[in-house]
């Protein structure tokens, strides 16, 4: 099921969409990374999506923990915010991160796995499927910054057909 064809492909598409939001990440004007009147904040947004590739990529929910300096604010279900808004640096720092944890999961993948299942709120689902809900949330958070983007400074980075980093 998970031969080494299907995991490229499978890293290829979801690198793609990492390497989109990176390429979001890198875009983003200094007056625009943490402009308050902007609602979402655009900091946030990356972080937001940033945090869920990670959480969504680690097996044991309740065991759970991000990064330093990052906190579990995003799983406050009253929605409070992080303490602090985060740089652009550290912000590409869990990108790489989030990056190799995702080559890694891919790497990795076995049928056993892929039919295991993950639980959180109103989310159940396999793994495999997780991992394909993964990408399309990393995908559509990118495409709300390119926008974002397009509407402030009339620039946005271009369609990333394939990941640009290789699998192994």
């Amino acid at each position: 099921m998970f031969d080494d064809q299907c995991k490229l492909i499978i890293w290829q598409q979801f690198g793609a969409a990492i390497d989109t939001l990176e390429n979001a990440i890198n875009a983003c004007p200094g007056f625009l990374w943490d402009d308050p009147s902007k609602k979402p904040e655009y900091w946030y947004l990356a972080y937001h999506t940033l945090f869920f590739l990670d959480y969504y990529l680690s097996a044991k929910d309740k065991k759970f923990a991000p990064p330093e300096p990052f906190t579990l604010s995003e799983l406050d279900p009253s929605g409070a915010m992080p303490e602090r808004i985060y740089t652009k640096d550290e912000l590409l720092k869990y990108l790489k991160y989030g990056r190799e944890k995702c080559r890694n999961t891919i790497l990795r993948m076995t049928k056993k796995w892929a039919n295991l299942h993950f639980d959180f709120a109103k989310i159940s689902l396999s793994y495999s499927e997780l991992l394909l809900y993964n990408m399309r949330h990393i995908q559509h958070h990118a495409a709300q910054l390119n926008l974002i983007l397009r509407q402030n400074i009339n620039s946005a980075p271009g369609w990333v057909f394939t990941a640009q980093d290789k699998l192994n």
